[in-house]
């Protein structure tokens, strides 16, 4: 029987260390992800927020279009999947219908954050929390939920509201309350970098914001400090503006482009299984012709 997409995600936590975790933004971003190699792909509430509707990570996305594109990223890619659900959509009620609902469109992990709505990046200024024992009624309500061992992630964002110590605090109580998984945001230094996988009993996720407030590490050096995941959650979608920036500059100042500057036509074909669709197309109509030649 092969090994389901939860299954992977797990057996991930519990014998690698360091194992990078790229964003995604959409599917397309999500086939990329998977056709170089990584292991596992996150669905990213800021990027999708920024690509799906333009605006800021301020808590703009509902449930509904998380699913979506959580269902049309586990259409086209096997890996594990990290989704970012934000606060859970509400309170604790609220977080079991997220759970079922993300569960069963593919997820293979569920994120839950400890901000008060509308919730914020969590390297912006101006975050507020919800009281510690709700975070914990939500955990709970997420881990009594699920019915196929989704991997469930509880968040902070204490660092930057109560300090590094009420963040220890709230994540060892998260775990306490059955998250497999805490993901301590944005520490400020390098010293509560290194504290966080010493202090909390279980993996620990870490989050690699180029231009954010957390130390800069490789994935190597993180994984020998105990970080279970490292994640990018913007990369992907950071590079890809980098590349439209660039290409519709040279666009506007020269008035044509070349293809040799861009990703090439049939590269992008390939990045979205064209010519599978092509082989599915000629088998089908084969099938259908040979039924339709009979002697009537």
């Amino acid at each position: 029987m092969p090994i389901s997409h939860i299954q992977a995600l797990r057996g991930m936590l519990r014998e690698e260390r360091g194992v990078v975790l790229p964003g995604a933004p959409n599917a397309l971003a999500a086939r990329i992800i998977a056709d170089l190699g990584f292991k596992a792909v996150y669905l990213t509430g800021a990027g999708l927020t920024n690509t799906h509707l333009g605006l800021p990570d301020l808590g703009f996305m509902d449930l509904s279009q998380v699913a979506d594109h959580v269902m049309a990223i586990r259409c086209v890619i096997d890996l594990p999947l990290v989704v970012d659900a934000d606060t859970g959509f509400g309170n604790a009620i609220n977080v079991t219908h997220t759970v079922r609902v993300l569960e069963q469109a593919g997820a293979s992990a569920v994120q839950i954050e400890d901000q008060r709505a509308p919730k914020r990046c969590g390297h912006f200024d101006g975050k507020a929390l919800i009281p510690l024992e709700e975070m914990v009624g939500k955990v709970r309500a997420a881990v009594d939920t699920r019915r196929q061992d989704l991997v469930v992630i509880a968040r902070t964002d204490a660092c930057a509201v109560e300090g590094f110590e009420a963040a220890i605090e709230r994540a060892g109580r998260y775990i306490e309350a059955g998250a497999d998984v805490t993901f301590v945001e944005a520490p400020e230094s390098l010293d509560d970098l290194k504290a966080l996988p010493r202090r909390l009993k279980a993996p620990q996720l870490v989050n690699m914001v180029l231009g954010g407030k957390t130390p800069i590490v490789d994935a190597k050096a993180a994984g020998e400090m105990g970080f279970s995941l490292v994640l990018y959650a913007n990369a992907a979608l950071q590079g890809a503006v980098q590349g439209m920036q660039s290409t519709l500059s040279t666009l506007k100042e020269k008035g044509l482009l070349d293809e040799r500057g861009v990703t090439s036509f049939a590269e992008r074909q390939r990045l979205v299984d064209k010519p599978a669709y092509d082989l599915m197309e000629a088998r089908y109509a084969a099938h259908a012709a040979a039924e339709n030649s009979g002697p009537y």
